[in-house]
């Protein structure tokens, strides 16, 4: 991809801090973004619905509605990446920002290429796929790759997913997650090995990053004590159930 990552790219910075807010623009700019900021997680969600952004970040104690309520507002109708950054130290607030939708997070202080890396990382992966069309369509296309493991059935190249014939809303992250799993079914992934090859970093502090999105994909394809498909290997990481 090299440095920048294209003029058309949008981007929208939530930061009520003047200094950081700068910063990060300043930082996206050099990328290729046009970037907006804002202060106010109300006014966000606005500029989003009305601007359609590729990227927001995303300050988790915004003033009013915080990060975490601003991020849920914004995923009922919007795809962009989402990258929530956050002062506090506190891991269970890491953790809700993710299960709203949140891609990725940065704590401050941050150094400005981890988040330079971790922009470009996202973007090497596919914004979004066709609009909406019927169930049955899925297999329309034989030049389409379509993934199939007991009921789930997943359209790479259309990036939707299905439960038998329900299909199941996925973030990104959770359909390019899936996906991995999902091509070598028997293959037994590290958590390190899935940060390199979803999110594209080498950083091991972020393995949570990956245990947080298999919950929310578990959760998603509405497994229960009876109905599983993805597994946990004690002590090594994860690979898809076998099918009944």
């Amino acid at each position: 991809m090299g440095n920048a990552v294209g003029p058309e790219r949008r981007a929208l910075v939530v930061e009520d801090d003047e200094d950081i807010r700068d910063l990060i623009e300043f930082t996206l700019a050099t990328q290729g973004f046009t970037v907006a900021s804002v202060d106010s997680g109300t006014v966000a969600v606005d500029l989003v619905r009305s601007t359609d952004p590729d990227l927001v970040t995303l300050d988790l104690g915004l003033p009013g509605i915080d990060g975490m309520e601003t991020c849920r507002r914004i995923r009922e109708f919007s795809d962009a990446y989402v990258v929530m950054i956050t002062a506090r130290d506190d891991q269970i607030d890491r953790l809700i920002g993710l299960e709203t939708g949140a891609d990725d997070f940065i704590s401050k202080p941050f150094d400005v290429h981890e988040l330079k890396a971790r922009v470009n990382a996202m973007f090497r992966r596919p914004r979004r796929g066709p609009a909406p069309v019927a169930a049955a369509t899925i297999a329309a296309d034989e030049a389409n790759e379509v993934l199939e493991h007991g009921p789930l059935r997943v359209d790479v190249d259309g990036r939707r997913v299905f439960k038998g014939e329900t299909e199941v809303s996925l973030t990104r992250t959770e359909f390019d997650l899936l996906t991995e799993l999902m091509r070598t079914p028997t293959r037994v992934w590290s958590r390190e090995a899935l940060l390199r090859s979803v999110w594209e970093t080498e950083w091991a502090s972020d393995t949570h990053l990956v245990e947080v999105h298999v919950g929310n994909l578990r959760r998603k394809l509405g497994e229960d004590k009876v109905t599983k498909f993805v597994r946990t290997v004690r002590g090594v990481g994860y690979r898809m159930e076998s099918p009944a």
